[in-house]
């Protein structure tokens, strides 16, 4: 049994670690970046790189507004996932697009894109850092 929750604090110390923590309708929400979430990114923008592009290049702010609350929608729900996988017993709700066009406003939005980006940087930032070590073992 000790070895389970040394295991859950590690997974839990790491999701820390990749996320940014937004408040959306007076509730914090951890925005993570999963695999999951890259992989639904990478079908809806081709890959992340494409997304910060996508963002920031937006000259439609209707669109702009769209493409953040469903990102926020994606990024706030893996937190949820995670925690509804951890407990079977007490799953919670996963945030819709309509409930977070209702709980905030065009402002918050545009402060929850700096959050968006670092969830992202610290996401891959793992990942980047990992992969010298691997071509060093593999060279």
């Amino acid at each position: 049994m000790m070895g389970n929750e040394t295991t859950s604090l590690d997974i839990d110390s790491a999701a820390d670690e990749r996320s940014a923590v937004i408040e959306i309708g007076g509730q914090d929400y951890k925005l993570i970046l999963t695999t999951k979430a890259t992989k639904e990114i990478a079908k809806r923008y081709g890959g992340l790189e494409n997304l910060g592009n996508k963002l920031m290049n937006t000259k439609d702010f209707e669109l702009a507004l769209d493409e953040v609350v469903w990102l926020i929608t994606l990024l706030a729900n893996q937190s949820i996932l995670i925690h509804n996988l951890r407990n079977k017993e007490a799953k919670k709700e996963l945030l819709t697009e309509e409930e977070i066009e209702l709980l905030t406003t065009p402002f918050e939005l545009a402060e929850y894109k700096n959050a968006i980006m670092a969830s992202m940087m610290k996401g891959t930032k793992r990942h980047i850092e990992s992969e010298p070590s691997k071509n060093v073992e593999v060279g």
